[in-house]
């Protein structure tokens, strides 16, 4: 297997060491070069053009968002953002993702050692996800207006324990959740921004670092005629409104008598992941069961691939996006294969079916008319 050839671009030498370091450590993926900012960048690029640029934003001499933008329409290549946990950082992240990069990763912490391993961890399969991106998806998004080999991993038992579904009270409600990864950020605001008030409740794993999703959340806010928000332990879900799972912590659905309600939780990675898709799905399919409709997104790797087979058993309408308008398919691949999935859907037709929420009778009687 070929491997994966990174350039970093960061100012700070402390980052670029630690970085490096880590990469170094990881199987099927190779250093090629640092630069402590675009313009020395772009030397090395002139020797050797990376898969993969993991790049920060504040630099000297050129910012690195219009290194990104520059890079995007000259030469489209996968870019993951390097950025601090900061407010103001996660706001110019947010930007960078809308120019095309398609991931984000949280600086190190130099010196603590579980955030070293959980983030080496995550960096190293955020790169090799990002090596799969088909950048003309990604390029496409950013211009439209609003098999790597799996480790051993914990899965959702860890954090929610396994039960069969058991009829719950009575409810009409019917509740979406959505599971993405990389390319995600872009597929989320294609089809939020597509919802009407009235779409029904919706629950959403995005993996992403901590302080980017309220960001992430606050920005599709703006952009959607539905409400958007950060989820928070307790938060009712209904009617017009998608929550967005924080990016330290598991989101799982939660039934109380008739009314769903999320819990926030903390706990180990799932599935290689904090959150996880699986840990929301394995939920969703015990609060909701037949009356959740779950749909599987762009990403790499299998995180939600179980989850989905279990809502799929449940009775939930399980739904995945298909290849050709994926950045990167790998969750729906695994899906699918587990055989969890009801229909297999491009990006277009994704807002469609959350509107309608439909039972999985109900869209095979659709489907059969269509």
């Amino acid at each position: 297997m070929s491997q994966v050839k990174v350039l970093i671009v960061d100012d700070s030498a402390v980052v670029r060491q630690v970085l490096t370091e880590q990469l170094d450590g990881i199987s099927g993926i190779q250093v090629i070069g640092t630069a402590r900012d675009p313009i020395f960048a772009q030397k090395v690029m002139e020797k050797a053009w990376p898969d993969v640029i993991v790049l920060d934003i504040e630099m000297p001499r050129m910012d690195g968002i219009t290194f990104l933008r520059q890079l995007m329409h000259e030469r489209p290549t996968p870019v993951i953002i390097c950025s601090t946990l900061t407010e103001k950082g996660a706001e110019v992240t947010m930007q960078a993702m809308s120019a095309g990069a398609v991931d984000i990763i949280a600086k190190p912490k130099v010196g603590l050692r579980q955030f070293l391993e959980e983030s080496k961890t995550l960096l190293g399969d955020a790169i090799k996800a990002a090596s799969h991106a088909r950048m003309e998806k990604v390029t496409r998004s950013a211009r439209t207006p609003s098999a790597v080999p799996v480790q051993a991993k914990l899965r959702a038992d860890a954090v929610v324990a396994d039960r069969s579904f058991k009829p719950l009270a009575a409810t009409t409600d019917r509740v979406v959740a959505i599971g993405t990864s990389t390319g995600g950020t872009q597929a989320l605001e294609y089809v939020l921004t597509r919802l009407p008030r009235t779409a029904p409740g919706i629950v959403v794993v995005q993996h992403m670092p901590g302080q980017f999703t309220a960001a992430f959340a606050t920005r599709l806010n703006q952009l959607c005629e539905i409400e958007v928000r950060e989820a928070q332990d307790g938060d009712r879900v209904i009617a017009g409104l998608a929550l967005i799972a924080p990016g330290t912590h598991h989101l799982l659905l939660r039934r109380s008598g008739a009314q769903y309600r999320v819990e926030v939780k903390s706990g180990p990675l799932v599935s290689r992941h904090r959150p996880s898709v699986d840990v929301l799905f394995r939920s969703t399919a015990q609060a909701a069961g037949p009356n959740a409709v779950g749909i599987i997104m762009t990403g790499m790797g299998d995180d939600g691939a179980r989850g989905l087979l279990e809502m799929h058993a449940a009775g939930a309408m399980t739904v995945a996006q298909d290849e050709q308008t994926c950045v990167v398919y790998g969750m729906p691949k695994e899906a699918v294969k587990l055989g969890g999935v009801d229909a297999i859907v491009g990006l277009p037709q994704i807002p469609g079916i959350v509107v309608q929420a439909p039972t999985r009778q109900g869209y095979q009687r659709m489907a059969a008319h269509s």
